[in-house]
């Protein structure tokens, strides 16, 4: 097999294994017990298999554990949390479970990528805090068919392109999971077969903050690039917890209040939400990899005119379609509680 060949196959491996593991697992009895059930706060109609997480951790941990030292610890980390999400999955666990899981493989995969930096333990602890924070905003807004898959897929594919050629093993390792995460996206996006899950947006949360960490402390690219990369997600989740603090809200409670939730509340379909997040995030990868490049004052007029172009959006949604807490319409259903 030439090594073009080779190339390929390593990339649509994780690709088909997430979607066997997600159309083969909600015909077993295991399914069952990991099923999304509507209740009083859920806008799905239908019982509806949070398996997909499962396919994508077994489409990209055991690659990942072939691309070097420190990747391995960081797929290690993944894999823990996993297991403890997948249990919360079927169990619900209290967050004075989870978060201190979190907190723990945030600070192992922080100790085993250092940073040579002059205020290196403050940037670290910082480090530790971000990457607990994108650990669980990925959970967050995995809360529409196709959004937190097309996140993914959009995401780690602008870190793989970024670091082809300066850091292969992260390249490599981002490609993955961006293959599984399109392989999860064939049964998700609307209508969705099978949601992803805790057991899946988790690892995905905190992979793409030490993925992004791996890359900062290597010198691949600066702090705000994979921040960039990701802030569909980072600037909806950071700003709802922000006003819902403000308000007084217990934050780490389900609710419907995300901007993208208001929108499909507010008459949205499932499909027009998708295809209007994925525009956005190819935009905003895009032009993070355009700044990546001409770096400068470049850099900073790209990242300035996407926080203006967000503070704008969430202006129009507030005005359009305030956040009211009950569904308008069938367009709603198919998205899940957060």
């Amino acid at each position: 097999m030439s090594g073009l060949a080779l190339d390929i196959a390593r990339l649509a491996a994780p690709m088909a294994i997430a979607w066997s593991v997600g159309f083969l697992l909600p015909r077993t009895g295991f399914a069952r017990r990991v099923s999304d059930v509507p209740n009083e706060r859920s806008l799905h109609e239908a019982a509806t298999p949070r398996v997909g997480g499962v396919g994508i951790v077994a489409a990209t941990l055991p690659f990942m554990l072939l691309q070097g030292d420190e990747i391995f610890i960081l797929a290690a980390c993944a894999a823990f949390l996993a297991v403890v999400s997948l249990i919360d999955d079927m169990r619900s666990l209290p967050i004075e479970v989870r978060l201190p899981a979190h907190a723990l493989a945030a600070t192992v995969a922080v100790l085993a990528v250092p940073i040579d930096h002059a205020y290196a333990p403050v940037v670290a602890v910082l480090a530790v805090i971000a990457i607990v924070w994108a650990t669980n905003l990925f959970n967050f807004m995995d809360g529409a068919d196709g959004l937190a898959g097309g996140m993914a897929l959009i995401g780690f594919g602008a870190l793989a392109l970024a670091s082809w050629e300066t850091l292969p093993p992260l390249a490599w390792t981002a490609a993955i999971i961006a293959s599984a995460a399109l392989g999860f996206l064939l049964l998700n996006f609307p209508p969705a077969r099978i949601f992803m899950g805790d057991a899946g947006s988790i690892p995905l949360g905190f992979l793409a903050a030490t993925l992004g960490w791996l890359g900062i402390a290597h010198g691949t690219w600066p702090a705000w690039f994979p921040l960039l990369v990701f802030s569909p997600f980072v600037a909806d989740a950071t700003v709802t917890l922000i006003r819902r603090a403000l308000r007084g809200d217990a934050v780490w409670r389900a609710h419907r209040s995300h901007y993208y939730q208001r929108l499909v509340l507010h008459g949205w379909t499932k499909t027009r939400l998708a295809v209007s997040a994925y525009s956005l995030m190819l935009a905003v990868a895009a032009s993070a990899c355009l700044a990546l490049r001409q770096g400068g004052y470049s850099a900073y007029a790209i990242i300035g005119a996407w926080t203006v172009s967000y503070a704008a959006i969430f202006i129009a949604i507030d005005l359009h379609a305030p956040s009211t807490g009950a569904p308008r319409g069938r367009a709603a259903h198919g998205i899940r509680k957060k």
